[in-house]
């Protein structure tokens, strides 16, 4: 039988990216996405629900997330699901829906209002190669860039 695991969701970060590094090198990021769904119900009445959903980056992307993302910014992640689960010190299950991000676009302008643009940026975790248009951390970036 076939499986299928992706995720694609677009929404604005709920608070500034959280990057660490592993112990072997590894950045690791972890943001959360805010997804907006306006619906109109039975009656006529206009509603909005948020949906906030956690997503971890890793290798490379994780470090352009967190050098070049803030709160509130606009995103597109590409990813899949992961279950994480585990027991609670107080000896109860639980259990944790994540998105593993594999690819993602900024979507919104700067911070500070500028207009829209649309860089894109794909894992560079080994086996695969970014084909993206960000420029790769290391190299000397200029702040003052527009997405």
């Amino acid at each position: 039988m076939a499986n299928y695991n992706k995720v694609i969701l677009m929404g604005n970060l709920t608070r500034d990216p959280e990057m660490r590094m592993t112990p072997g090198g590894m950045a690791i990021c972890k943001l959360g996405l805010a997804v907006n769904r306006v619906f109109t119900t039975k009656e006529g009445e206009k509603r909005e629900e948020t949906t906030y959903v956690d997503c971890d980056s890793f290798g490379r992307q994780a470090e352009t997330i967190s050098k070049y993302m803030t709160k509130g910014q606009s995103i597109l992640i590409e990813g899949r699901l992961k279950l994480d689960q585990w027991e609670s010190k107080e000896g109860e299950k639980r259990s944790k829906l994540t998105v593993v991000v594999e690819n993602f676009q900024f979507t919104g302008g700067k911070a500070e209002g500028g207009s829209g643009g649309g860089s894109s940026y794909e894992d560079n975790s080994p086996p695969r190669r970014s084909t993206g248009q960000q420029p790769p951390p290391e190299q000397d970036v200029d702040e003052d860039v527009p997405f």
